[in-house]
């Protein structure tokens, strides 16, 4: 019934873009071209046929809501680039307003994005009081049944309810007193499914790890003549603390384990934002930069800038830029010592540079080449890199993105030299819930912690 009715408003709204288009091309809402007849036609026929191949009319439960408006956009745009074919192919093309064609796509794809986001606004708030839920059973140990749990917790929108577990685990249900965050915990398979099927569950939720095959396949016969979705949700935490996402790889359905997290689309606002902010940024501190040069030649002998091989994106070698802050020195091959406290290679201008973040600025450089982000986990040196990825484990997953002037990590305290492994262990944690929960909105929150708060700092010497 739902989306019956949403087909007939994406129609509606295609004769409505045309009407509308043609009032505002013409100054009036009727006596429609033929041309212009046809077209609006077409293009109703063509939203009815097309749209459901591209999955507009799935259930949007669930799912982000940008990717889904995406998918509208694009058939929309199949549909107007068909209809301009068909013009063409029927030789029609000089009879139609290019004005109004304009129009009218533009009125007739607004309606229809407008209306679906409306509609998914309407029904998120629903959920979260409770109304239009599918209940769902979740199958699997009690650890990833919890994690399964706080998901739909803290999503209330999505409208998932849980209503019981069962446990898939050898320990005891007991051990727990047969609950889990306050749902029945079931160990017996046969009760299991009866319950399903008395309390119409909508969905079975298999959240077990991959070698669980057999297990899988006993609840896919046991509920194959019964009309209850079953969902395969893999436990791969033991695999791999990274990227789980599901591709599509010449055809085939891929779980990444280990891959780059973010596609191209995803990273263009940052990497728009990136090379705008570095531009703005070396433009504006250019006084700074004469400043600090001058001062470094007359502080001590050697160049202005330090440059050095760090890892990239992907592990990609490049030479990062800094302001000089020490004298000029040299160390054995493979040894790099790090700057301590009173670390007498440190010239003064080179200490306050260093406590204040000063030293860095140059970084902004390598942003404008494409080398670095402005935002990102920071480039330790290689021989930090050989030291800690066989010791702290997810080292090298900060090099799946670009690394950046200022992190997560640096704006919480840990900057400066990493003396302990245990201090490198939790610069990575911060690194990686930084890239677990990467969003464009996350990079604006840590530049405005950065310039208020993140260039001074008790740990930088």
């Amino acid at each position: 019934m739902f989306r019956n009715t949403a087909r007939f408003l994406d129609a509606l709204f295609v004769i409505a873009g045309g009407l509308l288009a043609h009032w505002m091309r013409f100054s009036t809402p009727i006596a429609l071209a033929d041309t212009e007849r046809l077209l609006i036609a077409f293009n109703c026929v063509l939203v009815l046929l097309l749209f459901p191949g591209f999955g507009v009319y799935e259930t949007w439960r669930g799912k982000h809501l940008s990717s889904m408006l995406a998918r509208v956009a694009a058939a929309w745009m199949v549909v107007v680039a068909t209809a301009l074919f068909l013009a063409f192919t029927l030789h029609r093309m000089d009879a139609v307003s290019r004005l109004w064609f304009g129009y009218s796509t533009l009125i007739s794809g607004a309606l229809i994005i407008v209306t679906k986001c409306l509609v998914h606004v309407a029904l998120r708030i629903v959920r979260r009081r409770g109304m239009n839920y599918r209940t769902v059973a979740i199958v699997g140990a009690p650890g990833f049944a919890r994690t399964l749990l706080a998901h739909l917790e803290h999503a209330p929108q999505a409208g998932f309810k849980p209503v019981c577990v069962f446990d898939t685990s050898i320990e005891a249900a007991e051990s727990y007193g047969a609950r889990l965050n306050r749902l029945p915990v079931l160990t017996d398979l046969d009760a299991f499914a009866a319950r399903v099927r008395e309390e119409h569950v909508n969905e079975v939720w298999l959240a077990l790890p991959l070698s669980e095959e057999r297990t899988i396949y006993r609840f896919t016969r046991m509920f194959r003549h019964d009309f209850v979705n079953l969902r395969f949700i893999p436990d791969v935490r033991s695999l791999s603390l990274f990227n789980h996402a599901l591709v599509d790889v010449v055809g085939l359905p891929t779980l990444n384990l280990s891959a780059t997290p973010f596609s191209s689309p995803q990273m263009w606002p940052k990497l728009i934002f990136d090379r705008l902010f570095a531009a703005a940024a070396l433009l504006a501190l250019a006084p700074v930069f004469v400043v600090l040069a001058i001062g470094i030649k007359l502080s001590s002998p050697g160049p202005v800038f330090f440059r050095q091989i760090r890892k990239g994106v992907d592990g990609q070698p490049f030479a990062i830029y800094k302001f000089r802050s020490m004298t000029v020195h040299h160390e054995a091959q493979g040894q790099l010592t790090q700057a301590s406290r009173n670390d007498a290679r440190v010239t003064r201008l080179g200490g306050f540079m260093r406590r204040t973040s000063l030293d860095e600025l140059p970084q902004f450089l390598n942003v404008l080449l494409g080398q670095m982000s402005v935002v990102g986990p920071r480039p330790h040196a290689l021989e930090h890199d050989d030291l800690y990825k066989d010791q702290v484990y997810g080292y090298m997953y900060r090099y799946r993105i670009k690394p950046g002037i200022t992190g997560w990590a640096q704006v919480n305290g840990y900057r400066g030299a990493t003396s302990k492994v245990e201090k490198m262990e939790a610069r990575v944690k911060f690194d990686l819930f930084y890239i677990y929960n990467w969003s464009f909105w996350f990079d604006m929150k840590i530049v405005f912690i950065t310039i208020f708060k993140g260039f001074v700092g008790r740990n930088a010497f």
